[in-house]
């Protein structure tokens, strides 16, 4: 029997990369399909359950994870033939982009930085091609999304306990996938859970055939009614608490006024009775830790028989409810229904 489809491992500056990419309201609608694939292969979901929920065919999503642990992100956008052949085959453009992605040191340089000058006669030395430009070079490495750029922040996650807490979240997910058996102790429903919001109605401009505004020949017909924006939002705003029970692919949410620790932990009393042993996979939001000044969730989820898995830090990427809907605006007229269960329990 052959062995599943695994996507290979990726770092926390591809896991955040595919989730802009997820997030992104605009773009092709493909790539954003082949992100969501790739994220959810990402965080342990087999090729099988991916089909469900990307409503595809388990051999498309084996092709979108065999393409990206082949290609990378360029996997990700559509291509469309037509056009004059590349001067440079696909391998050369792949040593490329691999040697300016690079640090001279690695080469044993004296430089720390590459420039087009450096970089072209660094590859005509090396032999990966007989010859190329300034100009070509610049364009090849726009074509292939490569650009010089000066780094603000680190591309890593900085948390000491990365690998553990990693290792625990795809633990819970195995579990909640049925591919391991839990042990004693261990949960027997895992949840996804995160805020969404502020949520409040705002404008979206366009175009369309009506009557114009103001008198009309007829003295009894109204004007257009029109649709303002709450931009003072003298009502406030809401926030929406979302959580996916993995094993019945079900989301539960609630409205609320703010997101405090309070409401969260308001959330959390309502999904299960504290004779089910739950783990609830979240971030490191302040509201979702326990500190010195506050322990109310530590010693919530100790009176009621739950698990908090934290994804490591700079790695919400992990937490597979950012890939489970599509960017679009929620009201909170579409809002998720709240669920039926709920736990007496302070």
């Amino acid at each position: 029997m052959a062995a599943p489809v695994r996507l290979r491992e990726i770092d926390d500056a591809e896991g955040e990369r595919l989730l802009r990419i997820i997030r992104r309201g605009t773009g092709s609608v493909v790539t954003w399909r082949r992100a969501q694939m790739v994220l959810l292969s990402a965080q342990g979901m087999p090729a099988a359950r991916i089909a469900e929920v990307s409503f595809t065919s388990d051999d498309r999503v084996r092709d979108v994870i065999h393409n990206f642990n082949t290609d990378g992100f360029e996997s990700l956008y559509p291509k469309y033939s037509g056009g004059r052949p590349r001067t440079f085959t696909l391998p050369e453009r792949r040593e490329i982009k691999k040697i300016a992605k690079s640090k001279p040191t690695e080469h044993d340089l004296p430089f720390s930085t590459w420039s087009l000058t450096k970089l072209a006669d660094f590859l005509v030395a090396e032999g990966v091609v007989d010859d190329i430009s300034h100009e070509g070079l610049r364009i090849l490495l726009h074509e292939e999304g490569v650009s010089f750029q000066r780094l603000k922040t680190w591309k890593t996650s900085r948390d000491p306990d990365y690998a553990a807490k990693k290792a625990r979240v795809e633990h819970l997910y195995a579990i909640a996938d049925g591919e391991v058996t839990p042990e004693d102790g261990e949960p027997d429903v895992v949840f996804c859970m995160d805020e969404f919001g502020p949520l409040n109605l705002m404008p979206h401009p366009g175009r369309q055939w009506a009557e114009r505004d103001g008198k009309q020949k007829d003295p009894a017909h109204e004007p257009r009614r029109r649709r303002r924006a709450t931009y003072n939002r003298y009502g406030g705003v809401r926030h929406l608490f979302a959580a996916l029970d993995l094993a019945k692919d079900k989301l539960y949410g609630h409205i609320k006024p703010v997101k405090r620790r309070t409401q969260f932990l308001e959330f959390c009393r309502t999904l299960y009775p504290p004779t089910v042993r739950i783990a609830i996979v979240c971030d490191n939001f302040s509201p979702h830790l326990t500190t010195k000044k506050c322990q109310r969730v530590g010693t919530w989820a100790a009176a009621n028989n739950v698990e908090i898995a934290y994804t490591p830090t700079n790695s919400s990427w992990l937490n597979r409810i950012e890939a489970s809907s599509p960017p679009c605006a929620t009201s909170p007229s579409t809002a998720p229904t709240t669920p039926t269960t709920k736990n007496k329990a302070a």
